[in-house]
């Protein structure tokens, strides 16, 4: 059920299906705007769009570049193993804590009056239910990333359903999966071991120079940074700078990165966000094909790369431990990510506990994945979804998306000018973190050029790297305002 890049009727279907989602997106944001402005909120509650600082963010700390710099060094593991916390260091940080907890407790609050002020209308929900129905058609029907995409909108569509209560407090089902693991970020923890078990880190240490291609396609996750105060100046759009943070790694094409940075730092948005990341990861084949072909020419497209040289064993086991160190001592914000990553890579890896390393990539992935997704599809209800924030997510999202696949092409232009042997850059697109939709996508468009031009292994060195990149984007923006 792939998506064939080079059918140009498929891809005429899948022109007019996108044009019809933005649509709506368009259509259900400014539907409620209205809403949106008279809430009070804590989005309603700041400053103007004019204002010199982003909107929502008076309450957070100023960050300079000199403070950044001060903030991630002070969060780093060497610096937290040499020094012992001051009494104020302790209380400051116990008090930022329970500043954060009773942040999130007034937004449940706040979000709890605004539903009793402002009830659900029935079209709202019916709406909803299509637009659940729409994600399920999306994707049995043209085969857009169907393990994550079915489960949520099933989700979507079960907690619309008028008087069923599947995502009412305290006892509807869809609600206790949303608590035991979505809200929480345990589940993404366990989706990041699977991923590692899944994941072959050969050809990245086959050709460790493909990691600046995953690391320049994080350009895309900071660049959005600076796209969220001009998507301040829009009537009905409200954005602060954690919130900006959690948009912003939507440009990593990376699920689980985005509902765990999402519930560190702007939980109220953790449903449109998580539903954006994944939409965009299962639109890659759509998405990334035509960026490629604008920035490459055809001689750089039609570059063979040669075989990769075997990787010894040792290597592969020694990596991920490798990977956990330097996490370690450098951004433990990162550590729960990268760590649970290196975990289930080590367990495959080794060799000796195969039991382990198969349940953890069949069985417990996939129940991990259908529970997550459903948690996901419980928090598309119409006041979450419907205002124009949601437009700014989808909007900003797609951006970050774009700029990452540019980003990853260009730094491969960039390499070539000082290789002897080039790189073909459509393996540049594979940085973002969508393993391995992405890297096959690179080897599709490379194919088309060529047939008998092979980039998928050459591609998934970039495409890995692309996922420790973006786990490693998230522990600094959680380094930076999360803690």
């Amino acid at each position: 059920m792939e998506t064939e890049l080079n059918n140009k009727k498929d891809k005429y279907k899948y022109l007019k299906i996108t044009t019809i989602i933005c649509l709506m997106a368009v259509a259900l944001s400014f539907a409620g705007c209205g809403k949106a402005g008279a809430s009070s909120g804590p989005s309603s509650a700041s400053g103007t769009a004019g204002s010199t600082i982003v909107k929502g963010s008076e309450n957070i700390k100023p960050i300079s570049v000199s403070s950044f710099f001060k903030n991630v060094a002070k969060n780093t593991g060497i610096y937290k193993m040499i020094h012992t916390p001051t009494p104020a260091e302790l209380a400051e940080e116990k008090a930022s804590k329970e500043a954060m907890e009773i942040a999130k407790e007034e937004q449940a609050a706040q979000a709890a009056a605004d539903l009793a002020a402002h009830p659900v209308k029935g079209w709202q929900r019916l709406i909803m239910l299509a637009i659940g129905f729409l994600i399920v058609y999306l994707a049995v029907v043209k085969g857009f990333e169907p393990l994550l995409l079915i489960p949520i909108g099933f989700g979507t569509i079960l907690v619309n359903i008028p008087g069923a209560g599947m995502g009412d407090a305290p006892d509807g089902m869809l609600h206790i999966i949303y608590n035991a693991g979505v809200g929480n970020e345990f589940f993404p923890m366990l989706i990041f071991m699977g991923i590692g078990a899944m994941t072959d880190f050969g050809p990245l240490i086959a050709n460790p120079k493909t990691a600046l291609l995953g690391g320049a396609a994080q350009l895309g996750v900071f660049a959005t940074l600076f796209g969220v105060a001009s998507m301040n100046f829009i009537p009905g759009i409200d954005y602060n700078m954690k919130q900006a943070c959690a948009i912003a790694i939507i440009g990593g094409a990376d699920g689980p990165t985005s509902i765990y940075v999402s519930g560190k730092l702007a939980p109220e948005m953790m449903a449109v966000i998580a539903v954006a990341a994944y939409s965009y990861m299962a639109l890659v084949p759509m998405i990334q094909p035509p960026i490629m072909k604008l920035l490459t020419s055809k001689k750089e497209r039609l570059i063979k790369m040669k075989q990769l040289r075997p990787v010894s064993k040792t290597e592969k086991v020694l990596f991920p431990l490798l990977l956990l160190v330097v996490t370690i001592l450098l951004l433990p914000p990162a550590a729960p990510l990268i760590g649970m990553l290196a975990f289930g890579n080590f367990i495959k890896e080794v060799g000796i506990v195969q039991r382990l390393s198969k349940t953890v990539e069949n069985e417990l992935m996939n129940i991990v994945s259908i529970l997550l997704s459903l948690g996901v599809g419980s928090q598309m209800t119409p006041e979450k979804i419907m205002h124009a924030n949601s437009l700014g997510i989808i909007v900003l999202g797609l951006l970050a998306f774009c700029i990452a696949t540019m980003g990853g092409l260009i730094m491969a232009k960039i390499m070539n000018i000082f290789l002897k042997e080039k790189i073909n850059p459509l393996i540049g697109s594979a940085g973002v973190s969508a393993v391995p939709m992405a890297a096959r996508v690179a080897n599709k468009v490379g194919m088309s050029e060529d047939p008998t031009n092979f980039l998928l292994m050459h591609a998934m060195g970039p495409n890995v790297a692309g996922v420790i990149g973006t786990a490693i984007a998230a522990g600094v923006f959680i380094s930076t305002y999360g803690m």
